[in-house]
């Protein structure tokens, strides 16, 4: 019987996967997977754009229990553990429309310990399961959600102390306020609502920016 999420009780620090975790990690993953599926990965943030991995479909789709926020403190891609950035996670609460790939089931496993590599940099990001509408159907899809017990979520930060975080803020991938215009360049591309992270911007810009 296939397991309806991964079991992960074998992550107890809070930072980078040893060798034997990961291993241990993707084991998990494809435990919870059925051996002879397709996988389906979905994507909210640079997945959308930049999936990096094969794929047989790509489709819009909408997970409800879940929504894309600023919520994660980047303390190695766009900032430090000294001065940390942030990024987006897909929290609890409300939906989010994202990008559903399909993967032929004899690429699942590969794809997954891509996919684990990429997005596990530090354990607040937690693969699981969740369930995508994508037009009169769904499907069961493998992403990454924000883990709230983390020393890294932010939770729902004021927008004028976020924007401090995002302002000042560089790490090993750039300049934290160039991830938050490319996230909204790349969202409204693809045709998705911007509108809150837009105000991000320009309190951002603001010479004006309260300082707590």
């Amino acid at each position: 019987m296939v397991q309806s999420q991964p079991d992960l009780r074998h992550l107890t620090d809070q930072y980078e996967l040893t060798e034997d975790e990961f291993a241990t990690t993707v084991r998990a993953v494809m435990a919870s997977h059925g051996s002879q599926d397709d996988l389906w990965v979905f994507g909210y943030g640079s997945l959308m754009w930049r999936p990096g991995f094969p794929h047989l479909e790509r489709h819009f789709g909408v997970v409800h229990g879940f929504h894309r926020a600023f919520c994660i403190y980047s303390h190695v891609h766009r900032g430090t553990r000294e001065q940390p950035g942030l990024v987006l996670g897909l929290d609890n609460g409300g939906s989010c429309k994202g990008a559903a790939y399909r993967v032929r089931a004899a690429d699942a496993e590969s794809v997954v310990e891509y996919l684990v590599r990429r997005e596990m940099v530090t354990r607040v990001y937690t693969p699981r399961w969740v369930t995508v509408r994508i037009g009169g159907r769904t499907v069961r899809a493998h992403t990454y959600t924000a883990a709230h017990n983390h020393v890294q979520y932010a939770g729902k930060l004021p927008p004028d102390q976020a924007a401090r975080y995002i302002r000042n803020s560089n790490g090993r991938s750039g300049n934290n306020v160039d991830y938050l215009r490319n996230t909204v360049a790349h969202l409204e591309d693809l045709g998705i609502d911007t509108a809150p992270f837009r105000r991000l911007q320009q309190l951002v810009a603001s010479a004006q920016l309260h300082l707590e």
